[in-house]
């Protein structure tokens, strides 16, 4: 064990050493990047996949995965911004968005776990299914906030912080002390490192999977309704990709897609490292097409070290 946890703290200090590498050369190629309003910009980027990334890190160590993120932000933006013209709530659109992503999640978890539907095919055709329901719904038109304030919850600030980072930080102190200092963590782990073994010991596993379904979709809807404040409107076409952005993340940051293992702060770097990549590219007015090349090269990086990982620790 003890080999194992120093074999944990060198993977977080390789993505510490590779992000500070990464900011160094996008600062001495573009300063631009070191600015106050782009860092800024940063964090408020990173903040929206981390915190649809949190459900996905539990979802992950539950050994299961979910492809409906990116088409639940589109569904679930819709919904918020229908909500809020209708009843002029910031309160109610928040609740009634939080509301669909929870049934999102559970219904996704019930496919999983009463279905027993593998999670990849089961998550891959809600995916198709939101999606096509919210172009379906609007007609492919997005449709405008006329709520005054709205805005405020995706571009505002709380002291030097944008809200969103706020939000972000708040709920990664939260899971990382559920993750790392309850037994429901603990519970978790066992999970996705063998279902059989912990279903023998005892553990509820299907409530636990389940749970972590429903979490997803709940921190998804969640990162949505924020998107759609940060743009005044929910977007049919929202979220396209996400999911995947989500999955290489936290995979990137050391969460393995066998489950049972990795850690939220890994996640976290692997999160701020995508997102700087990304914000670089930007910044260097490098063709979006470009974007989706390395994208595409950073997940496939992901599941490689991933892969190297487990067969790192079956030596231990």
């Amino acid at each position: 064990m003890e080999r194992l946890r120093r074999l944990l703290r060198g993977e977080q200090a390789a993505l510490v050493l590779a992000l500070l590498l990464l900011c160094a050369v996008l600062s001495a190629l573009t300063p631009v990047f070191l600015s106050a309003a782009n860092l800024k910009n940063v964090l408020r980027d990173a903040s929206l996949i981390a915190i649809a990334g949190i459900g996905m890190v539990v979802v992950i160590l539950a050994g299961e995965i979910d492809l409906s993120a990116g088409s639940s932000q589109a569904v679930v933006g819709i919904l918020a911004v229908l909500l809020l013209n209708e009843s002029g709530s910031l309160l109610l659109a928040l609740l009634g968005a939080l509301g669909a992503g929870l049934l999102i999640g559970l219904g996704n978890g019930l496919l999983v776990t009463r279905a027993g539907i593998n999670s990849l095919i089961a998550t891959l055709g809600s995916m198709a299914i939101l999606r096509g329901g919210a172009m379906v719904g609007t007609q492919a038109v997005s449709i405008q906030g006329q709520v005054e304030g709205f805005t405020e919850v995706g571009t505002g600030h709380w002291g030097p912080l944008p809200i969103p980072v706020v939000i972000a930080a708040l709920l990664f102190l939260l899971f990382y002390l559920v993750l790392h200092h309850t037994p429901a963590g603990r519970y978790l782990y066992a999970v996705g490192g063998n279902a059989q073994a912990a279903r023998l010991a005892g553990l509820p596993v299907e409530k636990l999977k389940l749970a972590a379904f429903a979490l997803s979709g709940v921190l998804a809807a969640l990162s949505a309704f924020i998107l759609a404040s940060r743009l005044n409107s929910g977007q049919p076409n929202a979220g396209l990709g996400f999911e995947l952005q989500v999955i290489a993340a936290v995979v990137l940051g050391g969460v393995s897609l066998s489950g049972g293992l990795g850690t939220l702060v890994g996640a976290g770097l692997g999160i701020l490292i995508l997102t700087v990549l990304n914000n670089g590219l930007v910044l260097l007015d490098v063709s979006s097409f470009y974007h989706d090349i390395a994208r595409g090269t950073v997940i496939i990086l992901a599941v490689y070290l991933d892969t190297r990982r487990r067969q790192a620790r079956g030596r231990v």
